[in-house]
C-alpha cells in the first residue's frame, strides 16, 4: 500500500482512503505509538465509516505487535475513546475517524493517557515521519511480549457519567428532535433517553457508513433543513443534530432556527458560572464578544485562545479552565478529562429549559440582537497567507490580534480570518455591535475582497 505523510495534520491523521490513509500506515502508526508512549495498554475505537474495522485491526496488529496491550471499545463517538482512556487508566487511546468529512476518508485522533491529544507540536508530525519513513516490517517487536486484546462495553460507564452532569429530578417533560445523520450517536442517544423524561423523534438514527443522507455535517447549512423542519411539524421543544463521530452538536431552537454555536458557548458559560463563581471560561478568537460580556458581567475570568481541539485542551489544563467552547460546536469540560463532548451541550440546555421553564429562543434570542453575527464562511481560495495580507492592508485603524489567524476589532464591528487547519479552506467569521445591516454589508464586502469558490 501507498505510504504518504499527508495526512497527518495540526492534531490530527486525516486523509483519502485508501490512497492517504489505510490499513498499511495504521499499523505502522500502532507500532510507532506503543514504542514512543511505552504504551502498556491502549483504547481503540473506531467510527460508522466502512474502513473503519479493517483500520482499526491493522491498528490493533500494530499495536500488539510493538507490546501494547489493547481495549477495543467497537463503533463509537470520539469521546467515547477519549473517556475510556481516562476511565480504564490507559496510557493512551486512539480513534479511528475522520470526524466531518465525505465518506471517502478516514483517519486517527491519538491521545496520551489521561486523553492529552497528540498534536503536531507534542509528537504527531514525528509519530508520521517514522511510521512513513522508517522500515517497520509485520511482525513482533525484538524484546517485545505480543500485546494481548480485550473487548469492553464501555457504554454504560460512559452514560452514568454523562448523566452525572445534570440533575435529572430537575428535568421536565419536553419534546426532542434528534438528527444524528446515519452518524453514530444515535445509540448514545437512545440509551440516554432510557433514563430521561423526555419524548423524542428521531430522523436517520442508524449508524451507515454509507451515509444515504449525505455526510453527517449540520455545518452544511443544506444539512439542516430535515432537522427544522421536523422540529416544526412534531411541535418540538428543541432539535438536536451531530456530526458522524458526535463530537460536535448543533442546535435548533422550537421555531426550527438554527442556533450557531457561538450563543451556546455563551449560554453554557453562564450555566457553569451559576453552578461555579469565578470560574475561568475559554473560547476561541473567532467569535468573542457575547462571550466576553456574559464572563465578565458574571465574574468570571475570560481566557482566549486558539481554536483547535488539541489546543484548546492544551490551554484548559494549563490555565484550570471549567468550560470552555468553540464557535465550530465543540465544547470541552474540566469534567470530563478536559475533552469535547458532543452529548454535553445538548443535556445541559435541556436542563436548562427545564430549570428556567424558558423556550431555546427566549434563552439566547437577546444575545443574538446584541451581538449578530455571520457564521463561519468558507471559501476555497488560491493562496490564503496573500488573502489575508490584503485583508490587513485593506482594513486598518482597528485594534489587530494574531492568536489565531488575522483578527481586527473596531468600535462596532469585528473579523477574525484564518486558514483551517484541517482543509483547504480560508473561514471568515465577522461580527458587529447590534448592527444586523452593518453586519450584512462588512460580510459582502468581505467575501468580495476574499473572492474564491464556496466551500
Amino acid at each position: 500500500m501507498q505510504l504518504t505523510d499527508v495526512a497527518f495534520k495540526a492534531y490530527d491523521v486525516r486523509g483519502v482512503y485508501p490512497t492517504e490513509v489505510n490499513e498499511e500506515l495504521a499499523y505502522r502508526v500502532g507500532r510507532v505509538f506503543a514504542r514512543k508512549l511505552s504504551a502498556k495498554k491502549v483504547v481503540v475505537g473506531h467510527d460508522i465509516r466502512l474502513s473503519g474495522p479493517s483500520m482499526s485491526s491493522a491498528l490493533i496488529e500494530g499495536l500488539t505487535d510493538g507490546g501494547a496491550d489493547v481495549v477495543f471499545i467497537g463503533q463509537c463517538g470520539t469521546e467515547m475513546v477519549y473517556f475510556a482512556t481516562t476511565f480504564l487508566q490507559a496510557d493512551g487511546g486512539i480513534m479511528v475517524t475522520a470526524s466531518h468529512n465525505p465518506k471517502e476518508y478516514n483517519g486517527l485522533k491519538l491521545v496520551s493517557a489521561g486523553a492529552r491529544p497528540i498534536s503536531a507540536d507534542t509528537g504527531l508530525k514525528e509519530i508520521g515521519q517514522i511510521a512513513v519513513n522508517e522500515n517497520i516490517p509485520h511482525e513482533l517487536e525484538s524484546g517485545k511480549n505480543k500485546g494481548r486484546v480485550t473487548e469492553r462495553n464501555i457504554m454504560p460507564d460512559y452514560i452514568d457519567k454523562l448523566l452525572s452532569f445534570v440533575d435529572i429530578s430537575a428535568l421536565r417533560i419536553l419534546k426532542l428532535v434528534a438528527n444524528p445523520g446515519n452518524g453514530g450517536a444515535g445509540p448514545v442517544f437512545n440509551e440516554l433517553a432510557k433514563r430521561l423524561p423526555y419524548k423524542y423523534n428521531m430522523l436517520h438514527g442508524n449508524p451507515d457508513g454509507n451515509f444515504p443522507n449525505g455526510v453527517p455535517n449540520p455545518m452544511l447549512i443544506a444539512n439542516r433543513k430535515e432537522t427544522s423542519a421536523l422540529v416544526l411539524q412534531e411541535g418540538a421543544d428543541i432539535g438536536i443534530s451531530w456530526d458522524g463521530d458526535f463530537d460536535r452538536c448543533f442546535l435548533f431552537d422550537e421555531k426550527g432556527n438554527f442556533i450557531d454555536a457561538y450563543y451556546i458557548v455563551g449560554l453554557l458559560a453562564e450555566v457553569f458560572l451559576n453552578k461555579q463563581p469565578g470560574a475561568k471560561i475559554m473560547y476561541d478568537p473567532r467569535l468573542r464578544w457575547n462571550c466576553e460580556e456574559i464572563i465578565k458581567r458574571l465574574g468570571g475570568t475570560p481566557v482566549m485562545y486558539k481554536s483547535g481541539h488539541a489546543f484548546m485542551k492544551e490551554c484548559m489544563r494549563r490555565e484550570g479552565v471549567l468550560y470552555g467552547g468553540e464557535s465550530s460546536a465543540h465544547h470541552y469540560f474540566q469534567d470530563f478529562t478536559c475533552a469535547d463532548s458532543g452529548m454535553l451541550p445538548w443535556l445541559l440546555v435541556t436542563e436548562l429549559m427545564s430549570k428556567t421553564g424558558k423556550k431555546l429562543s427566549d434563552l439566547v434570542g437577546e444575545r443574538m440582537a446584541m451581538f449578530p453575527c455571520s457564521g463561519e464562511i468558507n471559501r476555497k481560495v488560491a493562496n490564503a497567507a496573500e488573502v489575508i495580507a490584503k485583508l490587513e492592508k485593506q482594513y486598518t485603524g482597528g485594534v489587530v490580534d494574531y492568536v489565531d489567524g488575522l483578527s481586527v476589532a473596531f468600535d462596532n464591528w469585528r473579523f477574525n480570518v484564518r486558514s483551517s487547519n484541517t482543509e483547504p479552506v480560508l473561514r471568515l467569521n465577522v461580527e458587529t455591535r447590534g448592527d444586523r445591516a452593518l453586519l450584512k454589508e462588512k460580510t459582502e464586502e468581505m467575501l468580495t475582497l476574499i473572492g474564491g469558490e464556496e466551500a
